[in-house]
C-alpha cells in the first residue's frame, strides 16, 4: 500500500513484485484507501468552524504578520499520460497533459482543503470557482468569522480573506498581490508562490 500511494506504481507493477493477482491487489488498495478516508478524514480535514478559522488567522498573524488571513490558495498541474478519447481536455498552457491539484493551506503549510482531478486545460481561477469550497464561500456556508478591525485599530472592520496570486479574481474573501512591477511607497507588495508542494509568502 505504501509503495502504491508513495511511488506511483501501478497495480501490474505490484502484481509482479509481490506475486499476488492484480485483482487481489486492487481489492486490497480499495479497502485500505476507504479505511484511511473513513477513519482519518475528520482529523485531517475537520469541519470548518469559526474557532478553527480564528486559529488559522492567528497563525498567519504571528508567522507572516498578515492579519485576518484564513489560508493561501493555489493550483498545481500534475503531469499525466493523455487519457484515451480526451482530445485536448487535459492539455494545459504549459504544453503537457495534466490534472489540477487545487489546495488551500494554513500558516504551517498544512492542507485545509484539496480538490483533485480538474482537467489541465482549466486555469487556477476556474478550478477554484468549480469546487465545492468556492460555492460554500459564496453562499456564506463556511462559518467564516464576521469582519473585525485589524489589531491595534478600532475601525474599519476588515473581512477575513484567502490569499492567492494574480490568477484569482478578487472577491470579498479572496485577496491577491498588487499587479505591476512598480509600486509606490504607500502600497504593500505581497508575493505568493509555491514550490515542491509548499506555499510561501514574501513580505
Amino acid at each position: 500500500m505504501k509503495r502504491y500511494l508513495g511511488s506511483g506504481c501501478n497495480l501490474i507493477d505490484l502484481h509482479y513484485q509481490y506475486q499476488i493477482g492484480h485483482s487481489t491487489i486492487r481489492k486490497i488498495v480499495h479497502k485500505v484507501c476507504k479505511a484511511i478516508w473513513t477513519y482519518l478524514k475528520e482529523e485531517c480535514f475537520p469541519v470548518f468552524s469559526k474557532e478553527k478559522w480564528l486559529e488559522i488567522a492567528d497563525g498567519f498573524r504571528q508567522r507572516a504578520n498578515f492579519p485576518n488571513c484564513l489560508g493561501a490558495l493555489d493550483g498545481k498541474h500534475v503531469r499525466m499520460i493523455k487519457p484515451e478519447l480526451s482530445s485536448s481536455l487535459y492539455f494545459n498552457y504549459k504544453k503537457y497533459f495534466s490534472v489540477v491539484l487545487f489546495a488551500i493551506v494554513d500558516s504551517n503549510y498544512l492542507f485545509t482543503y484539496v480538490d483533485i482531478g480538474t482537467p489541465g486545460k482549466d486555469s487556477d481561477s476556474s478550478t477554484f470557482e468549480k469546487c465545492t469550497f468556492y460555492r460554500k464561500m459564496i453562499n456564506n456556508d463556511l462559518d467564516i468569522p464576521t469582519n473585525q478591525p485589524l489589531r491595534g485599530t478600532e475601525s474599519p472592520k476588515m473581512p477575513f480573506v484567502f490569499l492567492g496570486d494574480e490568477a484569482f479574481a478578487l472577491t470579498r474573501h479572496v485577496m491577491r498581490p498588487y499587479s505591476g512591477n512598480i509600486l509606490d511607497l504607500w502600497n504593500v507588495h505581497l508575493d505568493f508562490y509555491h514550490t515542491n508542494g509548499e506555499f510561501f509568502i514574501n513580505l
